[in-house]
C-alpha cells in the first residue's frame, strides 16, 4: 500500500506545473495585445473631470519628435468632428526630442453635450491622434446618436492641378491633368468609398460630368489628399473649367488654359502644299500626254552640179562620196540644213594650167 501511495505522489507536481502554465499563457495574451496597443502615441491627464474656469494638464508620449500638436476638448467622443470641440479654447504645444509633451488646457464647455474627451491630434506632417475621456462639470451629458450612412460631410481645403502637355498634345493628342484636392469630413459619420464627380466646362457650355470613386474612408474631422484624373477630347484649346462634386454639392472650380496644337496645323499646311504639287505634277504630265505632235520641215535636196569637160576628159572624179550621186559632202561640223551651198554654175573654175598642158597620149 506505502509502495502505491509513494507511486502516486509524483503526479500532483505535474498537473500543478500544467495548470500553471495554462495560466500563464492565459493572462500573457491580454499583455502582450497590451503592449502592442502601447506602441502608438499615449495620452492621459492629470483629473478626469474639472468644470468651467479651471485648467487641465495633458501629457503624452511616443508622440513624432518635433511634430506641432493641437488640444482640444470635444463633445460627444467627437463623432462630429471638430465641429464638436471648443475651437476657441484650444491649445497648441510642440513635442520635445525625446516625443513627450506636457501642456496645461483650459477647462471649457463644448458645443455638443457629454460624454466629451480631450483629442489630440498633429496639425502637420504625418497624421497621428489620440482621445482621452474627460467630463466637463455641469456641462449636460446625452446618448451618443447612432451611426447613419449619409451623414458625411466632405469639404475641400485646397486644390491645384498637376500635370503638363507634351509633344503628342501639341499634335492634337488629349489633354489630360490631374486634379489634386485636399478633402476633409465635416460630417459625423466616415465617408467610405466615395464617388465624386469631375466636370469640364468650356466657354458657355454645361460642364460634362464623370464619376470616379476614391477607394478609402475618410474619418469625422479627418483630411486626406485625393487625385482624380481629367481628360480632354482631342485636338481642345482655350480657356476650360474643372470642377469637383459630391452629391448636389459643388465642392471646388479650378481654371485651366490648353494651348492651341499648332502642330496639327503644321501638318494641314505642309499636307496642303504637298497634294497641290501632286495635282500640278499629274497635269502637267497629262498635258504633255494629249498635245499635238508637230513634224520638223525639211529642206528638199538641191540640184545636182554636172561635171566639167575637163575632168571627163582627164579621166579625173571629185573627191569624196558626194561626187557619185552629186550631193554635197558630208562634213562633220555642219548639219545637213546649214551645209555651205555650192556655187553656181557660172562660177566653176577652169582647169588648172596643168591639166590644159596635158598632151594627149600620156600616161
Amino acid at each position: 500500500m506505502n509502495a502505491c501511495r509513494f507511486a502516486g505522489t509524483p503526479a500532483r507536481p505535474s498537473a500543478v506545473v500544467t495548470v500553471l502554465a495554462l495560466v500563464l499563457l492565459t493572462l500573457g495574451a491580454p499583455l502582450t495585445g497590451g503592449a502592442k496597443a502601447a506602441e502608438g502615441p499615449t495620452a492621459k491627464v492629470s483629473q478626469a473631470e474639472a468644470g468651467t474656469g479651471g485648467t487641465v494638464t495633458v501629457t503624452g508620449a511616443r508622440w513624432r519628435p518635433r511634430a506641432l500638436l493641437t488640444l482640444l476638448i470635444c463633445g460627444q467622443n467627437m463623432i462630429g468632428g471638430t465641429n464638436s470641440c471648443a475651437n476657441g479654447d484650444g491649445r497648441a504645444v510642440t513635442v520635445g526630442a525625446d516625443g513627450t509633451f506636457t501642456k496645461k488646457l483650459p477647462v471649457a464647455e463644448p458645443p455638443k453635450p457629454c460624454p466629451c474627451v480631450i483629442h489630440i491630434a498633429t496639425a502637420t506632417g504625418e497624421a497621428a491622434a489620440a482621445d482621452v475621456a474627460f467630463k466637463v462639470a455641469g456641462h449636460p451629458v446625452a446618448p451618443l446618436p447612432k451611426e447613419r450612412s449619409g451623414g458625411e460631410r466632405l469639404s475641400v481645403l485646397s486644390a491645384r492641378l498637376d500635370g503638363s502637355s507634351g509633344l503628342l498634345t501639341w499634335f492634337g493628342a488629349p489633354p489630360s491633368r490631374r486634379l489634386v484636392v485636399t478633402v476633409g469630413n465635416l460630417g459625423s459619420t466616415p465617408a467610405r468609398d466615395p464617388v465624386f464627380e469631375v466636370g469640364t466646362s468650356h466657354g458657355v457650355f454645361a460642364p460634362s460630368w464623370e464619376e470616379q470613386r476614391w477607394r478609402g474612408t475618410l474619418q469625422p474631422g479627418k483630411k486626406t489628399q485625393v487625385k482624380l484624373d481629367v481628360e480632354l477630347s482631342a485636338g481642345a484649346h482655350g480657356d476650360y473649367l474643372v470642377s469637383l462634386r459630391y452629391g448636389a454639392k459643388l465642392l471646388v472650380e479650378q481654371p485651366w488654359t490648353v494651348g492651341r496644337p499648332w502642330g496639327v496645323t503644321l501638318f494641314w499646311v505642309l499636307l496642303c502644299v504637298v497634294v497641290a504639287a501632286t495635282v500640278f505634277r499629274i497635269g502637267m504630265a497629262v498635258v504633255d500626254k494629249v498635245r499635238p505632235r508637230t513634224s520638223r520641215a525639211v529642206p528638199p535636196p538641191r540640184p545636182s552640179t554636172p561635171p566639167s569637160s575637163g575632168s571627163t576628159a582627164s579621166g579625173s572624179t571629185a573627191s569624196g562620196p558626194a561626187a557619185a550621186n552629186g550631193a554635197h559632202p558630208a562634213l562633220p561640223w555642219f548639219t545637213p540644213d546649214t551645209a555651205p551651198e555650192a556655187p553656181p554654175h557660172h562660177q566653176i573654175s577652169a582647169p588648172s594650167e596643168e591639166i590644159r598642158s596635158t598632151p594627149k597620149g600620156t600616161t
